[in-house]
């Protein structure tokens, strides 16, 4: 496991032991799918997705794992009580983070697939199979649903604009054709989250995306949709604007934010192939 922070290798080590005085053999012995979230502060949002998650997909068994961000609210003890194991870290590090430590207690635990999807209702749990399916079948080993070839439900133009400006972006400085770079439901073989490098405390997508194509594993996406959030509201984009909720700002942030994320990772990548 790559840590290019020693503060981060702590706070992993010090939350999967506490994981694992909680959870005992359940987290050692993990079923084949392990579905993972990353939640901050989404109480009341949590629960009746974790709820709504199937128990065996493609016929195998699975488990929900949700690591809790360092949340000021009820959201760990809300997602346990609805089934799910719950990592509780006490310090809010960013999604990328929390999702980087689900990986690991799935890997960890056992678990031979992966399927990620958002604590806040916008993923349809019956899209997970679809997802999975080509995964199971030997067919791809990362797999990502894109609301561009289903279905989206936000009339946020300026959003709309960046999803299909960093799937062009992607694209071209991967030669992989890309059409949605940051949907959140995505099912992949456990493995790829190991040998790819995962460094980024936020926006973490792309770097997951960029870094399985340039290692050579194979990618498919598959039609999906994006609801409306019904709960609560997104954490994207966050600055020392954000609680003005000034039209636009906050996705001027994300996509700066974004963008860097997507360029770093791809140079970052290219500089190691170079190596190899």
């Amino acid at each position: 496991m790559f840590y290019s922070n020693p503060a981060d290798a702590a706070t992993d080590a010090s939350a999967l032991h506490k994981l694992a005085d909680s959870y005992g053999e359940r987290v050692t012995k993990l079923p084949p799918v392990a579905v993972v979230i990353a939640a901050y502060n989404e109480e009341d949002a949590v629960g009746p997705v974790v709820e709504a998650l199937p128990r065996t997909l493609c016929g195998l068994a699975a488990d929900v794992i949700v690591v809790a961000d360092g949340c000021a609210d009820a959201t760990a003890k809300e997602a346990d009580a609805s089934g799910a194991i719950v990592c509780d870290v006490p310090v809010n590090r960013g999604q990328g983070a929390a999702l980087r430590l689900g990986y690991r207690i799935a890997r960890e635990g056992g678990a031979e697939y992966i399927v990620t999807t958002d604590a806040d209702g916008q993923y349809n749990p019956l899209e997970i199979e679809p997802l999975l399916a080509p995964v199971i079948a030997g067919k791809a080993d990362f797999v990502t649903g894109s609301r561009r070839m289903g279905s989206e439900e936000t009339k946020d133009p300026v959003r709309r604009a960046g999803v299909r400006f960093f799937a062009v972006l992607v694209t071209l400085l991967t030669g992989q054709r890309i059409s949605d770079t940051t949907f959140g439901l995505r099912a992949m073989r456990a493995e790829v989250t190991g040998a790819v490098q995962l460094e980024q405390p936020q926006y973490q997508a792309s770097e997951l995306l960029i870094g399985i194509i340039t290692h050579g594993y194979r990618v498919l996406e598959v039609p999906a949709t994006i609801h409306k959030r019904k709960v609560g509201e997104s954490k994207k984009g966050q600055n020392p604007f954000y609680n003005l909720h000034i039209p636009g700002v906050n996705n001027v942030f994300y996509g700066a934010r974004f963008a860097r994320v997507v360029l770093g990772t791809w140079w970052r990548e290219r500089r190691r192939r170079s190596r190899v």
